[in-house]
C-alpha cells in the first residue's frame, strides 16, 4: 500500500500539466490498475514529436485512434496513415460492449461511444479523393529515393531540377521528367547545359530513364501531377473538432518506399510553407507516421540528413510527428533523439535479434524506481504500454506502465456503403477528382525541339541551296554553250584562213623573185 501510494503521488507529479491534455489512461503497479495515477500529455507538448511502438498484434493502431480521438476533441486537425484501411470506423460510433465498460471503469473514464469527422484520402483515387504532388514538389531527393538511384543519378536529377527552376520549366509528372532529361542528355539542350550543369552521360539518363517506366508501369506513376493537393485542406474542423484525415494505402502496400516517401513530402511542404508560429497552447496538425520503418530501410545519407532537418525543425511551425513502428531501433538516433514522447507497447524476446533489440530499447528510458524495464516490456498485455513524455517544462515524466483508455469510435474499417458515402459527399472529392493538364516542361521542350527542328530544316535546305548555286554557276546554258562552239570554230577556221593567205603570199612573193 505504501508503493501504492507513493507510485500514485509520483504519477500526479510527472502528468498533472498546466492547460489542456489528453487522457492516455491509469498506471499499473504490480499488476493493479490506479486509476488515480492518471497518465496525460499535454496539447502544448505534441509538437515535441512521439514515438509509438511494439510488437504485432499489442495494440499500436489503438493507441493512434484514441490519441486521434482526443485530438479532435481538442480542436486540432489530424493527418493519419491508414495502412489497412480500418481506422475509417472513426467516422462510427463505437458499439458499447462489456470489455469496453470494464476499461473504462478501470481507468476511470466511463465509456461513451462516438464518432468523429474524417476525410479519406488515396494515392491511387480507389480508396477515396486523389492525393497528387508536383514532381517539382517532391525534390530530387525525395524523388531519387522512390526510384532508389545512386549517388550519381540523384546528382544528375538535382542538376534537372535546377536547369527546370531556372528557366521556369515546371515538372509536374514524370513525362516532365522524361522529356526534359532526353532534350538535355541527347538532344539540342546537351551542348547547352555542359559549363553550368554538366554534361549528363548516356548510362545515367538511360538508368534514370528506365527507372522511372518502371515505376509507371506499376500503375502508382499518376500521384505525380495536377490539381495537387492542398496541404490547406489537413486543417480542416467540423463544429470546432478537427478532422481526421486518413491517407489509405491498403491498396499500394506493395509500394511502402512510395508510400512512405509520399507522406515525407507532404511533411516536407508544411515545413516548407507554414509560416513560424514558436510554441502554441496546442498543435496546429499532429502527423502520424506509420510504418516508420519503411521510410529509413536502406536510406541513403541524403535522405536521412532531409528527414532530421524537418523533423527538428518543423516544431516551430505548429506541427507535431509520431512515428509509429515496431521497434525504436528502427528510427535513426538522429531522429530517434528528437522523440520526446515515448509510447512502447510489448516487446517479444523470440530470437537473438529480438533480445538486442529490447537491451537497446531499455537503454532509451529513464531509470524507474518501481519497473525493471527490461521484464515489464516482455509483459504489458493488448492496450498497456510502458509511456514516458515531456513535462511542461520539457522534462522527461516518470516511466509508467498504463492501462489505456478504450477507443469510443468503431475499431475497424466502416462498412463499405458508409466508406463510399463519405468519400462521395466530400467537398474534397469533388475539388480533386478531374485531373488536370497545364502547360509544364513537356510542353516547353516540345516547342524547343520543333524550333531546332525547323532551324536545322531551314539550315539544311540553305546549304543545298548554296550547293546548287555553286554546282549552277560551273555549267554553261545551250546558248552559252553554242556562243562557245561557234567562237572556237571561228577562231579555228580564221586561224587556217590566215594560214592559207600567208603561204599563198608567199608562194607569189617568191615567184615574182
Amino acid at each position: 500500500m505504501e508503493d501504492q501510494t507513493l507510485f500514485i503521488e509520483k504519477v500526479k507529479a510527472s502528468y498533472n500539466p498546466k492547460g489542456a491534455y489528453i487522457y492516455l489512461g491509469a498506471g499499473i503497479l504490480d499488476g493493479n490498475i490506479l486509476s488515480e495515477a492518471k497518465v496525460n500529455l499535454a496539447l502544448k507538448m505534441m509538437n515535441r514529436h512521439g514515438l509509438i511502438t511494439g510488437a504485432t498484434g499489442t495494440g499500436k493502431t489503438r493507441t493512434l485512434q484514441l490519441i486521434a480521438e482526443q485530438l479532435s476533441d481538442a480542436g486540432v486537425p489530424v493527418f493519419m496513415l491508414d495502412v489497412k484501411g480500418d481506422l475509417s470506423g472513426l467516422a462510427v460510433e463505437g458499439q458499447t460492449n462489456q470489455a469496453l465498460i470494464d476499461r473504462g471503469d478501470a481507468v476511470g473514464v466511463p465509456f461513451v461511444p462516438a464518432s468523429f469527422p474524417i476525410e479519406l484520402f488515396s494515392l491511387t483515387g480507389n480508396k477515396g479523393t486523389t492525393m497528387r504532388i508536383k514532381v517539382s514538389d517532391v525534390g530530387p531527393i525525395l524523388l531519387s529515393r522512390i526510384l532508389e538511384l545512386n549517388d550519381t543519378q540523384t546528382g544528375v536529377l538535382a542538376a534537372i531540377f535546377k536547369y527546370a527552376q531556372d528557366h521556369n520549366m515546371p515538372l509536374v509528372d514524370f513525362n516532365d521528367v522524361k522529356k526534359l532529361l532526353s532534350y538535355l542528355a541527347d538532344g539540342p539542350g546537351s551542348e547547352e547545359i555542359k559549363d553550368d550543369y554538366g554534361k549528363i552521360s548516356t548510362s545515367s539518363s538511360g538508368t534514370i530513364l528506365r527507372k522511372i517506366v518502371a515505376i509507371e508501369q506499376q500503375g502508382v506513376a499518376h500521384i505525380f501531377g495536377e490539381k495537387e493537393f492542398d496541404i490547406e485542406d489537413l486543417f480542416q474542423k467540423v463544429d470546432g473538432r478537427g478532422v481526421i484525415s486518413l491517407l489509405n494505402i491498403s491498396d499500394v502496400q506493395d509500394q511502402p518506399v512510395l508510400f512512405s516517401t509520399f507522406l515525407l513530402s507532404i511533411l516536407a511542404q508544411l515545413f516548407k510553407n507554414l509560416p513560424e508560429v514558436g510554441d502554441l497552447d496546442k498543435p496546429k496538425l499532429v502527423f502520424f507516421f506509420d510504418e516508420a520503418h519503411l521510410l529509413f530501410k536502406d536510406a541513403s545519407k541524403a535522405f536521412l540528413t532531409q528527414v532530421e532537418q524537418i523533423v527538428r525543425l518543423i516544431r516551430s511551425k505548429g506541427i507535431g510527428v509520431f512515428f509509429c513502428t515496431q521497434s525504436p531501433t528502427d528510427i535513426p538516433e538522429s531522429v530517434l533523439a528528437q522523440l520526446g514522447n515515448r509510447v512502447q507497447h510489448a516487446l517479444r524476446a523470440f530470437t537473438p535479434n529480438d533480445a538486442e533489440n529490447l537491451r537497446k530499447t531499455v537503454k532509451t528510458y529513464p531509470k524507474s524506481d518501481f519497473y525493471a524495464i527490461d521484464q515489464i516490456l516482455t509483459s504489458l498485455g493488448t492496450g498497456q504500454a510502458l509511456i514516458t513524455v515531456l513535462n511542461d517544462k520539457g522534462i522527461p515524466t516518470e516511466v509508467v506502465s498504463t492501462h489505456l483508455v478504450p477507443a469510443r469510435a468503431v475499431m475497424g474499417p466502416a462498412d463499405a456503403t458508409t466508406y463510399d458515402q463519405l468519400v462521395k459527399q466530400s467537398d474534397l472529392y469533388l475539388k480533386y477528382q478531374q485531373r488536370e493538364e497545364n502547360r509544364s516542361a513537356a510542353e516547353i521542350v516540345d516547342e524547343r525541339m520543333k524550333v531546332a527542328n525547323d532551324q536545322q530544316i531551314q539550315q539544311d535546305r540553305e546549304k543545298e541551296e548554296a550547293k546548287l548555286a555553286k554546282s549552277s554557276s560551273r555549267r554553261q546554258t545551250p546558248l552559252e554553250a553554242a556562243q562557245k562552239t561557234a567562237t572556237t570554230t571561228l577562231a579555228r577556221e580564221g586561224v587556217k584562213l590566215l594560214g592559207k593567205l600567208a603561204s599563198g603570199l608567199l608562194t607569189a612573193f617568191f615567184k615574182k623573185k
